[in-house]
């Protein structure tokens, strides 16, 4: 039986490079057959890596099949997985987010989750000498995923591990940082094709706060302008997408990463509520900037209340 390997419905680079990255070592290290599957379109800057490394892209699936055998990575929340993953044979979850709960499994599996910035750290961790096997490519998935998720060490989430491995990774690919970065960032940050539901959604995740279920938006950018430059369609368009989806409410955060701010869109009374209650900050227009905040693992999950 083939193990399906799958991060959330909405891939970012670490959501697709991690089931891929775990799907080679179980195949070619551990001889166990897998197959690494995205359970969405990926977003630009992970396209750009799939294409960086030459690596193909796995196949998305809309459902998967009761019974399948799978690997969930880079998530444990049930709200992010296809809807029938208790139906699914889990024999294991590799996360670095924090436990949500209401994943039930057939039997006693492995599940790790660690305090690390990026799920492909964890890996090389569980990986411990075999990650001596790993080719370029693999490699450069791994440093791709990290440099994504910690935005190039500037997020808090941001630990002395995950740089250390970056490092090794990176001096063993020849790679600078900064340079390399910048091509991430840049491709991360062509959103321009993109309809305003398709942003909205692209890295998003859904969560309960104060009763209110919410779909909490990011978009990390080297151009805020680009987008902010979009608000009011954006903000139009929130209340379809909160609809489409049984929301209450849509958050977009657009997070800049070189001045390492978040500005958030604010189209109504609730979400002034909120970012006053969150972020005690005082909104008197239609955005607010939060100084320093990057995260939305460790600054604003975290943070939300009414």
């Amino acid at each position: 039986m083939t193990t399906l390997v799958f991060g959330h419905k909405s891939p970012d680079t670490d959501s697709t490079g991690s089931p891929i990255i775990w799907a080679w070592y179980l195949n070619e290290v551990l001889a166990t057959k897998a197959e690494a599957v995205l359970l969405g379109e990926p977003n630009t800057e992970a396209a750009f890596v799939l294409k960086r490394w030459d690596c193909p892209k796995p196949r998305i699936v809309a459902e998967i099949a009761d019974g399948t055998r799978a690997v969930i990575v880079d998530t444990n929340n049930p709200a992010e997985l296809p809807a029938n993953v208790n139906a699914l044979d889990v024999v294991a979850i590799i996360d670095h987010h924090k436990l949500v709960g209401g994943i039930e499994t057939k039997g006693p599996i492995e599940i790790t989750i660690r305090p690390l910035a990026c799920t492909a750290t964890l890996m090389h961790d569980l990986m411990g000498s075999d990650t001596a096997q790993m080719p370029d490519w693999v490699k450069g998935l791994m440093l791709s995923c990290i440099l994504s998720d910690t935005l190039e060490f500037r997020s808090p989430t941001t630990t002395p591990h995950d740089r250390a491995v970056a490092e090794k990774l990176a001096s063993d690919l020849r790679i600078e940082f900064p340079a390399y970065a910048a091509e991430l960032f840049e491709a991360k940050s062509d959103v321009g094709a993109f309809s305003d539901a398709e942003l909205l959604r692209m890295d998003s995740k859904e969560y309960t706060v104060a009763g209110k279920e919410l779909r909490i938006s990011v978009l990390e950018t080297t151009a805020p302008k680009l987008i902010l430059d979009r608000k009011t369609s954006l903000m139009t368009s929130m209340q379809a997408v909160a609809k489409e989806d049984g929301a209450d409410q849509v958050l977009l955060f657009v997070v800049d990463i070189l001045n390492e701010e978040a500005t958030l869109l604010v189209p109504n009374d609730l979400v002034k509520q909120m970012a006053e209650a969150s972020f005690g900050v005082s909104v008197t227009g239609d955005t607010v900037v939060l100084p320093g905040v990057m995260s939305r693992k460790k600054q604003i999950i975290p943070a939300l209340k009414l």
